[in-house]
C-alpha cells in the first residue's frame, strides 16, 4: 500500500503548500481513498495537482470527524469529482446532497476488502485500518479519542504495523513501542519527543511525504 500526505501543516517539498488541517491518499487493495480534506479546497487541489494526483481517480472519501480542518476542503474536491462514495462518522450531521453515496458508519466496519473502519470512537472520530502482509497499518485524523483506544480497535486485526496521521496532545508514548513505522502529523502536540523516544521507527510528515508500505 501507499500513502501519500497531500495537506499537512508543513510540507516536505518547496512546491507544495503548507496549511493548517489534513488530508492523504491512500492506495490499497485495489482502492484509491481520500482520508480527510483539509481545510480549504483550493490548498487540496493545488497540492493534488502538483503530486499528480487526479481528482477522478479517487473512488472513496473517508472523513475522520467533523472539524473544519478535515473536511472543509470537501466541497471544493466536490466540484472536480461527486462521483465517489462518502464514508462519514454520525456525528458529521449535515453531508452534502451531491455526492453519489453517503455511508455513515457508527461501529467497527469493513468498508472494502482488507479496509476497514474502526467505528466512531468516543463519539467523535473513525480511523481508517488498511491490512497488509506487514500488519494493520491506522490512519488517524486528529486522534481525539485517544492513541490507546484506537490502537485497541485497530488490534482485532493483528499487531500494528504503522500509525500515521495526527495524534493531537496524546502523551501515551508508551502505546507506540512495538510499533515499526510511526509518522505523526498534523494537530500533534509532541511531535519532538516522540521523534527522541523512536528514532528508529518515527519518520517525518509533511504534505508531499510518501510512504511505501
Amino acid at each position: 500500500m501507499r500513502v501519500t500526505i497531500i495537506y499537512d501543516n508543513e510540507a516536505s517539498r518547496e512546491d507544495l503548500r503548507a496549511d493548517w488541517g489534513f488530508s492523504c491518499l491512500v492506495e490499497a487493495h485495489g482502492r484509491r481513498i481520500l482520508f480527510d480534506t483539509g481545510a480549504k479546497g483550493d490548498i487540496l487541489l493545488g497540492n493534488m495537482k502538483k503530486l499528480d494526483i487526479e481528482p477522478t481517480s479517487i473512488d472513496d472519501v473517508f472523513i475522520s470527524h467533523a472539524d473544519w480542518d478535515h473536511m472543509d476542503g470537501l466541497e471544493g474536491f466536490l466540484k472536480e469529482n461527486s462521483d465517489i462514495t462518502l464514508y462519514i462518522p454520525p456525528s458529521y450531521h449535515t453531508p452534502p446532497d451531491s455526492v453519489s453515496e453517503v455511508i455513515v458508519v457508527e461501529g467497527p466496519t469493513e468498508i472494502h476488502e482488507g479496509i476497514f473502519s474502526t467505528g466512531e470512537l468516543g463519539g467523535i472520530e473513525q480511523a481508517l485500518i488498511v491490512t497488509t502482509e506487514k500488519g494493520p497499518v491506522i490512519i488517524t485524523g486528529c486522534s481525539h479519542p485517544g492513541v490507546g483506544d484506537i490502537l485497541e480497535a485497530a488490534s482485532t486485526h493483528g499487531k500494528v504495523y504503522a500509525l500515521i496521521g495526527g495524534l493531537h496532545g496524546s502523551k501515551e508514548f508508551e502505546r507506540l513501542e512495538g510499533i515499526d513505522v510511526v509518522c505523526a502529523t498534523h494537530c500533534t502536540e509532541f511531535k519532538a519527543q516522540i521523534a527522541a523516544l523512536y528514532p528508529d521507527t518515527c519518520i517525518e510528515g509533511g504534505a508531499g511525504r510518501i510512504i511505501d508500505i
